[in-house]
């Protein structure tokens, strides 16, 4: 499966929440997409249905294949920890989700483009993989080159969201991944009990 490029507020309507980010559409038409929408009556969902949609929703929040998120879920069970949780901390130490929540980018979609593009440093170095596990301690940057571009000052203008495991330098444009993040920092609505679940029958 190629990488979903579609209306995503559709995508939201159908997990009932705005995971892409702020959405007026959504706001306006919360509930399932579809011809009779709000009216459709929707019978009990199965156990089996419940955790196959948690996956799909984690996926599509962080913007991974099925094929990268299941060798991700193989990671996380190897590791020491909850395997829940190990897999969410994996998701947020991927380069492209540090460059969204450092606000360089308003969205990870966004985040991603400027990764493959050439736009970011780790530790002074250029790195285009979005998938790129960072450490603590890693430096993100704004490569020197990309500092002007209006997208990227725009994105920083109007970031408000602070993060503990993260630091952001402003000035220099560039920001520290401190630490892995604990389960209680990571904002996202996912229960990762039910990925881990789906995975383990």
């Amino acid at each position: 499966m190629a990488r979903y490029t579609g209306p995503k507020t559709k995508i939201a309507r159908k997990f009932g929440e705005a995971i892409f980010g702020d959405d007026k559409s959504f706001e306006k038409r919360n509930y399932p997409p579809g011809q009779h929408g709000n009216a459709r009556r929707r019978g009990k969902k199965s156990e089996y249905a419940i955790q196959l949609m948690e996956k799909q929703k984690a996926k599509y929040t962080y913007g991974i294949l099925e094929r990268q998120f299941r060798n991700m879920f193989k990671k996380a069970t190897a590791a020491p920890g909850i395997t829940g949780q190990v897999l969410l901390q994996l998701c947020e130490s991927r380069l492209d989700n540090v460059v969204y929540r450092m606000g360089i980018s308003p969205s990870r979609s966004g985040a991603r483009q400027l990764v493959s593009h050439r736009h970011i440093t780790v530790n002074g170095e250029k790195v285009n993989i979005p998938s790129y596990q960072l450490k603590a301690g890693d430096v993100v940057a704004v490569r020197e080159k990309s500092k002007s571009l209006s997208a990227i000052n725009d994105s920083l203008a109007n970031a408000s969201h602070v993060y503990e495991w993260i630091t952001w330098n402003n000035d220099k444009k560039e920001g520290t991944f401190v630490s892995v993040p604990e389960r209680i920092q990571i904002p996202e609505n996912i229960n990762e009990q039910f990925i881990v679940e789906l995975y383990s029958k």
